[in-house]
């Protein structure tokens, strides 16, 4: 199916709004997953309108939650999300972000309470946009083993970073600790298609090339130890750090109902003008000659992929599986 982005952000809305979402939570929402679609990240597109819709039916999501600020220390701020999706509590809380990331050169966002499913270069581009460098992270569902075990414990725990490039888009990768997000291997699961060695184990611990056998085991962390390493310096700063839930809590929580995880999320913004001290247009000048002898190389940086389906999206509209289409359809009634 071939729909036009004002088509595909329509739909989304119209099923969020159906299923007990307020304007403001729904237009977030629907503004995320199509941004997804926009830049063929389809794992984080409006194939996650499904998981959306079942956490609002699970009675756990709030659709209509009004995010609480605290504004704690001169360099951080902490917004309770209210058992809400995270969107509408990192929008709300941006502005305070940003000041206090120019007043004091780098401040701290804790998002707590939320149910997160997006993708974090979203966040991070945002801010980049404010002209603050950002770095977001967060645990998730208990998905992964860690190097050398073989049960979940870890969640994929995305770590994200966006460096501003004045008239241009900003320098930006988003990944998983993990070796997959959690989404491709559902997708190939939907699609009735192999994962790749050294994506998964099965329940026994046995390395296997089955979606619906990864599904119910365990994934692996990239990197072996390196990987696993960070995903626990994730669990610890987006976990503890904020009084929040780590992903193997967060598993308890769902209590198998199979939604979208509930915890924190960690955002850090630095402002390159207050660092720099009086020298910030030499220093911008200085890390686009770094980014130019990258692709200088023949390298790509990253994000150019996205960048460029996000041009083509804008001309051509968005593509869906028809039958994911039908899906997202019934859940209008």
């Amino acid at each position: 199916m071939q729909l036009s982005l004002d088509e595909a952000y329509a739909l989304s809305r119209d099923v969020l709004l159906s299923n007990g979402m307020n304007e403001q939570h729904a237009a977030a929402v629907a503004r995320s997953v199509v941004a997804g679609q926009r830049d063929e990240c389809h794992s984080h597109g409006m194939y996650r309108l499904l998981v959306c819709v079942k956490g609002m039916r699970s009675g756990k999501v709030s659709g209509d939650a009004v995010p609480e600020i605290h504004d704690i220390a001169p360099g951080i701020v902490r917004v309770d999300a209210k058992s809400g999706f995270s969107q509408v509590a990192f929008d709300v809380a941006t502005p305070v972000l940003v000041r206090k990331a120019r007043e004091c050169g780098i401040a701290a966002l804790s998002i707590n309470n939320c149910y997160h499913f997006s993708a974090l270069w979203q966040e991070v581009e945002a801010l980049a946009e404010h002209g603050v460098a950002a770095i977001a992270m967060t645990p998730s569902h208990s998905y992964v083993a860690p190097a050398g075990g073989k049960k979940p414990l870890f969640g994929t725990n995305p770590f994200a970073f966006a460096w501003p490039r004045p008239g241009t888009p900003p320098f930006v990768f988003d990944f998983a600790t993990s070796v997959a997000a959690r989404g491709e291997i559902e997708l190939a699961h939907r699609k009735g298609e192999k994962i790749p060695d050294g994506w998964a184990l099965d329940r026994d611990g046995h390395p296997t090339n089955d979606p619906q056998e990864a599904l119910q085991g365990a994934m692996l962390p990239f990197g072996l130890h390196k990987g696993s390493a960070l995903s626990a310096m994730i669990e610890l700063l987006a976990g503890p750090l904020l009084g929040d839930l780590m992903s193997f809590e967060s598993q308890a929580r769902d209590g198998g109902i199979g939604i979208t995880p509930i915890h924190g999320e960690l955002i850090i913004a630095f402002s390159p003008d207050r660092f720099a001290g009086g020298d910030a247009q030499e220093n911008h000048a200085r890390a686009e000659l770094l980014l130019q002898h990258i692709v200088g190389q023949g390298a790509r940086l990253p994000s150019q992929r996205r960048f460029a389906a996000r041009i083509k999206s804008f001309e051509e509209g968005v593509r869906l599986d028809e039958s994911l289409y039908q899906e997202i359809c019934a859940l209008r009634a």
